[in-house]
């Protein structure tokens, strides 16, 4: 039966509705980025820019980079945009549009994050790099879908006993990378990392400006979480979405994230800007090996 048009949305021209892309217009490998000038950031190191659109915060970008075919997409900040920007790229490779019907031969998408994250481990430092091996999620995406079968739940209850979790608060997921991403682009320079993805910058991360918080020690129970030697080591708010629906959707997924603040010892990093450049330069060189 066919997907009805009030649950895919298309524009006019056929293109999805909040992407504005349609088929042709991307890789099948995807670079996402938060910041919608960080699309540029990344492009200005390709050979050549064949396709390019924006509509609201998702700027689009494809392009060959030392001879590979790779798209630069936006998602805007929180895992609420990533539920956007992942199932309308799944559409594109998956879902014949002017049919509206789930295609016989599925597409499997090399999906990669490049974006900021903060330690929260003394021994991770600003200017670092940081491949998400796992990531938790304190959002609450992953339970609007069938998504047991992705969740390794006995880090989850861990965590809530760790951290004698407030009932009120969505219940925790955990998900996991894709081991051939994170082969192929981790090296020396990356630590390996259990991040946090949180539903928002201040609270949700421990922040206290005038507000104050349900709990002021949860930043300590993360950092002092240990599950069979894997500590929580970084915050940042979209990567748990990414793991969750790539897993669901038969795509491959990795985070990588440069460290550009340490909570626990109160630094920030004097050039964010530049290690941002470097971890591009570094993904980019990685993908196109």
């Amino acid at each position: 039966m066919p997907i009805k048009s009030s649950e895919l949305i298309l524009n006019n021209d056929g293109s999805v509705y909040h992407l504005n892309l349609r088929p042709e217009h991307i890789a099948n490998t995807i670079i996402t980025v938060g910041d919608p000038d960080r699309v540029d950031g990344v492009t200005k190191y390709f050979d050549s820019i064949e396709f390019q659109t924006k509509k609201r915060e998702f700027h689009t970008q494809t392009g060959t980079y030392k001879g590979k075919r790779m798209t630069v997409i936006s998602t805007g900040i929180g895992t609420d945009n990533i539920d956007i920007v992942f199932n309308e790229l799944d559409a594109l490779v998956n879902i014949d549009l002017e049919k509206r019907i789930v295609k016989n031969k599925l597409t499997s998408l090399d999906i990669v994050r490049i974006g900021t994250s903060g330690s929260i481990q003394k021994e991770i430092p600003v200017d670092s790099f940081l491949i998400s091996d796992y990531a938790v999620g304190f959002d609450s995406l992953l339970h609007f879908y069938d998504s047991k079968h992705v969740q390794y739940e006995a880090i989850s209850e861990a965590i809530m006993k760790h951290t004698n979790w407030f009932s009120s608060k969505s219940k925790p997921y955990v998900v996991k990378c894709d081991e051939s991403l994170y082969k192929k682009l981790s090296s020396e320079k990356t630590f390996k990392g259990f991040t946090a993805t949180n539903v928002g910058f201040y609270g949700p991360q421990g922040r206290i400006l005038r507000l104050p918080l349900e709990d002021n020690d949860l930043n300590d129970k993360l950092a002092t979480f240990d599950y069979n030697q894997m500590p929580i080591t970084n915050m940042e708010m979209e990567t748990s979405a990414i793991y969750g629906l790539a897993n669901l959707l038969g795509h491959k997924a990795l985070s990588m994230n440069a460290i550009i603040a340490n909570r626990a010892t109160g630094e920030f990093s004097s050039d964010s800007k530049g290690i941002v450049d470097e971890l591009i330069v570094y993904s980019l060189n990685k993908l196109a090996e």
